[in-house]
């Protein structure tokens, strides 16, 4: 039995994304149950997990129920003490705990005025004096775990870590708002957005059901300044290069159009995942890389 880990929707649910990033990034197995927010169906979703009020929520393979985010990332370190989940030494595990605690706790202008929506990208915002001083503070605790750090690397320890999880989130909102930080920030903002991990989240937040009207902002909309996908569309062809998909194994009922080939897929979501973002997918490589997999 494997984990279970319930989210919302990932467009919008910023808390979702950082312990699934942990589960993808540290190749932690885990099963993944989605429930469209404020609808019904997250109500049915949460009562499956008592005393779960809101997601995440994670079912550990022996059955025990773990709401929060923070309680999910510390309970994933203490059962996976082999993966380097937090900094290797006392010192630099007690200062990403410390920044880890204050993004859990604090920067609600931030949250407030930004809510993450990982479908658009906007020009023309401007933030409130309250966000800047959010933004001036983020940049400081990232500017400290640097200094402090023992290793090289693009994340805030130098190896990715549940601080880097954490901030993910943030590195999201600055993206989509176009909000202003140094050099030093906008680099680990880019970071983030070129991460594996981070990459499929957000293929999938493009697949995950329709808007949430809650989420819209009126400004100008502009392309997602995260890497370029490979450009993909779903199609009706069904002369694909391969007879199962790539995911599951299942027989293939939904096509997508990819660099002039077709590839199938078992079922929408699938297909769409892939359309959002074919190169953030290892199942896919093979596909887009050979004439004929059949």
């Amino acid at each position: 039995m494997s984990y279970i880990l319930a989210i919302g929707d990932r467009a919008y649910s910023s808390w979702s994304l950082r312990p699934w990033l942990l589960f993808d990034a540290f190749g932690i197995a885990v099963e993944t149950r989605r429930a469209q927010m404020n609808t019904p169906a997250f109500g049915e979703l949460l009562a499956e997990f008592p005393p779960a009020r809101t997601v995440p929520v994670m079912q550990t393979p022996d059955g025990c129920t773990v709401p929060d985010t923070l309680a999910i990332a510390e309970e994933l370190a203490s059962r996976h003490p082999d993966l380097p989940l937090w900094p290797e030494t006392a010192a630099l595990r007690g200062l990403a705990r410390s920044i880890v605690a204050e993004m859990h706790s604090s920067f609600s202008a931030l949250r407030t005025d930004c809510p993450m929506n990982l479908r658009v990208a906007y020009s023309g915002f401007s933030p409130s004096e309250a966000v800047r001083a959010d933004l001036s503070r983020i940049e400081a605790l990232w500017q400290a775990a640097r200094a402090a750090r023992t290793a090289e690397g693009p994340w805030l320890f130098g190896a990715y870590s549940i601080a880097d999880a954490f901030y993910a989130p943030v590195a999201a909102r600055i993206a989509t708002y176009d909000l202003p930080v140094d050099t030093a920030a906008r680099a680990y903002v880019e970071a983030h957005l070129s991460h594996p991990s981070f990459r499929r989240w957000r293929a999938m937040a493009q697949a995950d059901g329709p808007d949430q009207a809650g989420y819209a902002r009126s400004f100008e909309q502009v392309a997602w300044p995260g890497p370029s996908p490979v450009p993909a569309r779903a199609t009706t062809r069904s002369d694909a290069v391969n007879t199962a998909c790539p995911y599951s194994g299942k027989p293939v009922t939904h096509f997508m159009e990819v660099s002039g080939r077709v590839i199938g897929f078992c079922n929408a979501f699938c297909r769409d995942k892939s359309v959002a973002d074919p190169g953030a997918w290892p199942a896919l490589a093979p596909l887009l890389e050979t004439e004929d997999a059949r």
